[in-house]
């Protein structure tokens, strides 16, 4: 059973992270989740177990929120003698609202996770790769990682991080058989917009959204060829295109505009992706003081 090649989720239990982990899942790869909450993580398990019953999982609760808990999370794999064939660094999150009056702890913990922690834990295993030859590695980041955005500045000068340290890397490792992949999807169909508070902007309440599913693929494709870069959908490649040719202060005022608050009394109100909202209903629960954790 451990000669099977291993891949580790962060991030598994909803969004693009646990639609990664059913592909990974589906072609056989015993599976390493990586989540806050307990329950989920063993709900998520199951559900690859279903999915494919020759495989195996293991789950590490971690908040990578905390400063050692990427170390953790490694060493956990080292006791346990798995080799990470893959990794996933897909656990992230925003924070929206003017700089100025947003929470300065709020957005050390979001440079926490969304830098310290993928790059200690891309340090950690990115070493053994080389070392073997052999491996992969798909960061998160996000269409935003190449615009300026205001109401997300912190978020979107995170993803710009990923995206700049995934290309450099990808040089580094262009003479070895490791290959590294930054996956910049648009909007999603996640809860990405609920903890970070901009589920009532434009862009959640009235805008089409990608599918986690159609964003996870084309990653999953694009990590399996050794692509460097992949931004999924036509309109978001557009889009991209599109803003080579525009000033940043031009770029800045359409993404303004989009995370406005919505004026609209209806539209979005939760996302309709399945773990996403089970994500959501422990946050939830955790708030108003249901056991458990999130």
């Amino acid at each position: 059973m451990e000669t099977k090649k291993h891949a580790l989720i962060t991030g598994a239990t909803s969004g693009i992270g646990y639609e990664l982990a059913k592909l990974l899942a589906k072609d056989g790869y015993n599976l390493i989740l990586v989540a806050r909450n307990e329950d989920n993580l063993k709900q998520t398990a199951s559900e690859m177990e279903q999915l494919n019953s020759g495989i195996h999982t293991h789950i590490i609760p971690a908040d990578l929120f905390e400063s050692d808990a990427a170390q953790k999370v490694y060493d956990k794999t080292t006791e346990l003698g798995i080799t990470v064939n893959v990794l996933v660094n897909d656990a992230g999150q925003g924070e929206w609202g003017r700089f100025t009056k947003t929470d300065l702890e709020r957005e050390i913990d979001i440079v926490q996770l969304n830098i310290i922690s993928l790059l200690s834990l891309t340090k950690f295993y990115l070493k053994e790769m080389v070392a073997r030859n052999e491996g992969r590695i798909l960061q998160l980041a996000s269409s935003a990682s190449k615009i300026p955005s205001p109401y997300l500045s912190v978020y979107a000068a995170t993803k710009a991080f990923v995206l700049s340290f995934t290309e450099a890397l990808a040089d580094e490792l262009k003479e070895t058989e490791v290959s590294i992949t930054a996956l910049q999807p648009g909007a999603t169909d996640t809860d990405f917009f609920h903890k970070a508070k901009a589920e009532n902007t434009v862009t959640y309440k009235e805008s089409d959204l990608y599918t986690a599913e159609e964003v996870a693929k084309a990653g999953y494709e694009a990590l399996m060829s050794g692509t460097t870069v992949v931004s999924p959908g036509f309109m978001n490649k557009a889009q991209k295109a599109m803003n080579t040719m525009l000033p940043d202060s031009a770029i800045a005022s359409t993404m303004e505009k989009q995370m406005e608050s919505s004026m609209k009394e209806d539209g979005r109100l939760e996302s309709s992706h399945p773990a996403s909202k089970r994500e959501r209903s422990s946050i939830n629960a955790k708030r108003e003081g249901v056991n458990g954790d999130y």
